[in-house]
């Protein structure tokens, strides 16, 4: 605790969003004559201040970020350390153990668990730590040190690898720096078993963000033929295999992921009733339409293709095709299941473009179901940017 720590002075009436209730500074927000953003090296503890000199709270900072500082405290006695870190581990894990049974699930989102630049996903004994902003990486050691009073874990892996990273002159690396990672890491969702792949596969390994969407999808797949787009590992596919679905088609580019998802499948038992396609997704939908496949129920579950304000138009355009080409291949009566995890994308320009696409292929939509990301990923409701999944289930009928 410490009531000494640098100002860092906003310009008139730029305490406004932060009185709201935001998190982030913004480099132009900042008053730099009277504190330089050059003084202060990337991670270093400050006290925010208005105009006036009134202080708002305790941050860090970092002068090579357009976000230059985080808020972490607006009560001054406490600063980001061990200590706190420990206590809002605990606030985390008690919201996790209240919605789940199992100790699957994403621990800290960043924002959303008031942790700025920090995110833990749980796999029973190993985590997996993102860190993205400099003032969390100065705390490390304080992180895994936190960790292991609250949990007790196996392994600590830090999947500090993530382009975000760049944007705070941080540096790109994976370790395992706790524990003793085993030899095979699983998880458990939706009565389904996985093996991933925390070290080399995407992200942590794992998307969690879409496990609720995932089991409101098992309701509609049951004897049905299903085409899973983007499958990576075989979150979504493999779940419908293990809800009844009599066949899956899984397309997916990467070669170990496609290897991956049979050896998902053959954990549940189901490895007879999955095909799998190695390739580009856009090229295998083409195909698909040529040979005159057709599915009952299509997701699509892409990246992101709009990371940045500038992809837009050409983001869009994407989403609106792919969505297009899975009607294509969709019988009559049919469902699409179309995510999308791009912030700038936003859930009504996403419903529209569902509804465009099948009006181009003369069909009526009829959505059924709405989803988001699960309450592992908590909102912050201040900050825009922490609600960025959004999912629709949608009926493809007749005119």
């Amino acid at each position: 605790m410490s009531k000494n720590l640098p100002p860092l002075r906003l310009k008139k009436n730029e305490e406004r969003r932060l009185k709201a209730g935001h998190l982030w500074v913004y480099s132009n927000e900042i008053d730099t004559d009277k504190t330089p953003l050059k003084d202060f090296s990337p991670g270093t503890a400050v006290s925010i201040e208005d105009s006036q000199g009134h202080v708002l709270g305790n941050a860090y900072v970092n002068p090579h970020s357009l976000i230059s500082a985080r808020l972490v405290s607006r009560d001054t006695k406490y600063v980001l350390d061990q200590s706190l870190i420990t206590h809002r581990l605990n606030i985390a894990l008690s919201l996790r153990e209240q919605c789940f049974a199992h100790p699957f699930y994403r621990l800290v989102h960043g924002e959303g668990d008031n942790l700025p630049g920090l995110i833990v996903d749980r796999f029973a004994d190993v985590l997996v730590v993102q860190i993205t902003t400099a003032g969390m990486e100065i705390q490390k050691q304080a992180i895994i040190a936190a960790l292991e009073k609250t949990l007790k874990p196996a392994a600590i892996v830090l999947r500090n690898d993530t382009p975000s990273r760049k944007a705070e002159a941080l540096d790109s690396y994976v370790e395992t720096a706790s524990g003793k990672l085993p030899e095979s890491v699983r998880l458990e969702e939706n009565n389904t078993r996985f093996e991933i792949d925390v070290l080399n596969g995407q992200k942590t390994g794992w998307f969690y963000d879409h496990r609720m969407n995932r089991a409101r999808m098992q309701h509609y797949v049951k004897d049905k033929r299903v085409l899973d787009v983007f499958s990576y590992i075989g979150g979504w596919g493999i779940q419908a295999l293990t809800a009844g679905a009599n066949e899956v088609m899984c397309i997916d580019t990467s070669a170990k992921a496609v290897d991956r998802i049979h050896h998902n499948a053959s954990l549940n038992n189901v490895e007879d009733k999955l095909v799998s396609v190695e390739g580009d997704a856009f090229e295998a939908l083409k195909s698909l339409r040529q040979e005159r496949e057709r599915f009952d129920v299509v997701i699509i579950d892409p990246p992101a293709f709009i990371k940045r304000k500038k992809d837009f138009k050409e983001g869009l355009t994407a989403y609106r095709r792919i969505n297009q080409m899975a009607l294509q291949v969709l019988n009559k009566g049919g469902y699409l299941i179309s995510a999308s995890c791009s912030f700038h994308l936003t859930r009504t320009q996403l419903h529209d473009t569902i509804l465009k696409a099948s009006r181009h292929i003369d069909r009526n939509a009829q959505i059924i179901e709405q989803g988001h990301q699960g309450p592992d990923h908590p909102v912050h409701p201040a900050i825009a940017e922490t609600d960025y999944l959004k999912a629709f289930i949608t009926r493809i009928l007749s005119n």
